[in-house]
């Protein structure tokens, strides 16, 4: 760069994509998280099992039949997604957090990548981390429920779908937070009201209908709810519906991360 050139931060010299600088920064992000495997990998199949076994031998019996078929049936979809939700939006915010805290966010910012460009990497790397970890715990959670896949398509789409809207959600937190507890703070009262109030463990026919009213405006229920459909072939809303309203959750949270990294907000200071 010479004396004269005074580009903003980050800022290419040339309009084409950097296909390079996002497949580098998403390779960054996927062997940060495959590098401590035992963590973020195999610690979420033991949760999930650990989930499936309380749930199922404290409540199974009494619990009866959920949607006409066995309560741990109905369960293993929402567990293998739930989890897939919580470790897509870790990856994202704990990396930005991290990168903050230990002050190295330059060196992300630095190179000639676009705000759309970072973003595609860090939520490339949630991505991937979400898909390892739903093969990962379906592998063990869905033999011991004794359930199979119905519809791969819709499977494979809503954990993509899943895992991108969290990866987002992800960003925002890690924009947002500058410090851990920050971090924790989001995830108590945000992240984790999201996940275990959407129908994980219940079908919304058993809610009363306020309950029902507000179940349907969180954008997480039609994940679990289409990931069901995928595994189970039942669901409580339609899996098209599902998929429009989760597509348009990302656009609006993609927007929103956009405008953070192109004005560098709680990022350049």
């Amino acid at each position: 760069m010479t004396a004269n050139d005074h580009r903003p931060m980050g800022e290419r010299r040339f309009g084409r994509w950097n296909t390079l600088g996002t497949q580098t920064l998403a390779l960054r992000e996927i062997r940060r998280f495959t590098s401590v495997w035992t963590q973020t990998l195999a610690a979420p199949v033991a949760t999930a099992l650990l989930f499936m076994l309380i749930f199922v031998l404290a409540l199974g019996d009494r619990r009866g039949d959920v949607m006409g078929m066995p309560f741990a049936q109905f369960l293993a979809p929402g567990i293998v997604m739930m989890t897939v939700l919580q470790n897509a939006f870790a990856n994202t915010s704990s990396s930005l957090v991290i990168s903050k805290v230990q002050g190295n966010i330059v060196d992300t910012l630095m190179p000639p990548l676009s705000a759309s460009e970072i973003m595609l990497g860090y939520v490339a790397g949630g991505v991937a981390r979400g898909a390892l970890v739903a093969v990962a715990v379906a592998l063990v959670v869905f033999p011991f429920a004794g359930v199979g896949i119905a519809n791969p398509f819709w499977a494979l789409i809503y954990v993509l779908l899943g895992a991108t809207m969290m990866s987002l959600i992800g960003v925002l937190a890690g924009v947002y937070a500058v410090k851990f507890d920050q971090m924790a703070a989001i995830t108590n009262f945000i992240v984790t009201p999201l996940s275990f109030l959407s129908g994980t463990f219940y079908s919304l026919e058993t809610l009363p209908p306020a309950m029902s009213v507000i179940s349907h405006a969180n954008p997480v229920f039609y994940v679990i709810d289409g990931f069901r459909y995928g595994i189970l072939g039942q669901s409580d809303s339609s899996p098209w519906l599902g998929a429009l309203v989760v597509l348009a959750t990302c656009s609006v949270l993609w927007v929103i991360c956009y405008r953070f990294f192109a004005t560098g907000y709680r990022l350049k200071s």
